[in-house]
């Protein structure tokens, strides 16, 4: 499965557009990152334990997206977006979503 942010994937040709693609997840923080991220925010520096979290919801999201496309019968998704937003205190959602297609 060809996965990419361009509309075109090249030497290829799209003969049928399959339809929007998507895969999502949410994810909540833990009181074990929580506490972990308060003593980073008093020294500074990245927040690994949250960074691991959005890393991981990241890659849950496309391979969300990937297995939507492949129940379609998709050979590719072009024009790839991610999108998050909050659904409640401590908690979002990550949204990877993009143009099932097939080729000729």
């Amino acid at each position: 499965m060809i996965i990419t942010t361009t509309e075109k994937v090249p030497n290829r040709e799209i003969s049928e557009i399959l339809g929007v693609a998507r895969g999502s997840t949410v994810r909540a923080r833990s009181i074990g990152r929580d506490i972990f991220a308060g003593f980073k925010n008093i020294i500074g520096g990245e927040i690994e334990e949250y960074s691991k979290l959005q890393a991981q919801s990241r890659e849950q999201a496309l391979h969300r997206m990937k297995q939507d496309a492949q129940r379609l019968g998709a050979d590719a998704i072009v024009n790839v977006r991610m999108t998050t937003s909050m659904v409640m205190q401590g908690a979002s959602e990550i949204l990877a979503y993009g143009t099932a297609v097939r080729f000729k």
